[in-house]
């Protein structure tokens, strides 16, 4: 019985959307929104990039490296890692963007008067930030190089370093060796797409009954609260659905970005992410006094934070602690990592299983506020 009620609901909800086509309206609460809060939270330097440091040399001479590399700010030192097993596994769970690797011999190199060669492995995936990073880390490496020559010259007696560097930087981009921009930024727009759409659809689901004046209906059947934000839930899941698969055909034939890989998983986590949205939207309804509130309520609270603080463009690392904070409930910051870690380096859901967890909870929370905020009273 319970599937029946839901399956009517949902076909009147068909019926309803194929009926009223709605144009979205602007405010002017909209532009003080975003000067307040993102005039604030956006700052376009790149800081506390998360680095490990692989150190096979382990001498005085690499950990003064390592510091110069802590000193500067720009690096945030967050794991030593003792093999290569370790250093791919943090980079391709995400928990390190750069990877600095400092050889065996290293101070013995640089002891002989020998140029000593170190490697900077950096996540190419969001090229933006990598570009930036490796700038940083190839000027903290020239000053090193600079320090050394300089300290080598004044025990040898010389007023002046010879030429040539003791420290040679060998930088190479893992997971988007080109830094192709729209690798980048492709995976990010699917879930921008997908989270304005699903909200503003859902948005006007109960406000348009209550306008209409159909909501005693609904108050004075047996459906239940539950059963009826499902049933308004299906089918906008399906028309997302069918956005995931335009989306995910366009990027691939208009700008031939890569899916590492599984397609099924992207569907798959895609599915819950989607939930998460369209339930966004279907609170907002049951809150909000009209069509035109609700609208405007699914704009501020989907499409700017999504685009701006979601680290679709901006990394969330170089916003103050607060912002971060607040950037764990937007359900695009979870899924623009895992589509940009199954585009880009393949991950699997051995990985993902954090931002998918928390795509799941946020999905289920919205199901259930919506059914809790809906009132079988006028």
């Amino acid at each position: 019985m319970m599937l029946l009620r839901t399956w009517m609901i949902m076909w009147k909800e068909f019926r309803q959307i194929a009926r009223d086509p709605r144009m979205l309206a602007v405010v002017v609460a909209l532009p003080t929104f975003m000067i307040l809060l993102y005039g604030y939270a956006i700052n376009l330097d790149v800081r506390a990039v998360r680095m490990a440091v692989y150190d096979q040399s382990r001498s005085p001479q690499s950990r003064e490296l390592v510091n110069a590399f802590a000193r500067s700010g720009y690096f945030r030192v967050i794991a030593y890692p003792g093999n290569d097993r370790e250093v791919t596994a943090l980079l391709d769970g995400g928990r390190a963007r750069m990877v600095l690797i400092i050889p065996a011999r290293f101070a013995r190199r640089l002891a002989d008067g020998e140029t000593a060669p170190v490697q900077v492995l950096m996540d190419g995936a969001d090229s933006t930030t990598a570009s930036t990073a490796l700038g940083y880390a190839a000027d903290i490496l020239q000053q090193y190089s600079s320090h050394v020559a300089l300290e080598a010259a004044r025990r040898a007696g010389l007023t002046a370093p010879a030429t040539g560097q003791p420290v040679e930087n060998r930088a190479r981009y893992w997971y988007n060796p080109e830094l192709r921009s729209n690798h980048f930024t492709i995976p990010g727009l699917i879930a921008v797409i997908l989270m304005m759409l699903a909200a503003l659809l859902t948005s006007v689901t109960v406000v348009r009954e209550r306008e209409r004046g159909t909501i005693e209906g609904l108050l004075a059947s047996p459906v239940r609260p539950l059963e009826l934000m499902l049933g308004k839930l299906a089918p906008y899941v399906l028309i997302a659905f069918g956005d995931v698969l335009l989306v995910m055909a366009v990027s691939a034939v208009v700008f031939h970005v890569p899916l590492v890989g599984s397609p099924a998983l992207v569907l798959a986590l895609a599915g819950i992410f989607v939930i998460a949205a369209l339930g966004i939207g279907l609170l907002i309804s049951t809150v909000a006094p009209t069509q035109q509130v609700a609208m405007v309520a699914a704009v501020m609270a989907t499409q700017l934070p999504t685009v701006l603080l979601s680290g679709f463009i901006f990394p969330i690392s170089s916003m103050p602690q607060a912002v971060q904070l607040l950037t764990a409930l937007i359900p695009a910051t979870h899924f623009i990592r895992i589509l940009r870690g199954i585009f880009l380096k393949g991950n699997t859901l051995a990985i993902l299983w954090q931002p998918a967890l928390v795509l799941a909870v946020i999905a289920v929370a919205m199901v259930l506020l919506s059914a809790n905020r809906f009132r079988r009273t006028l």
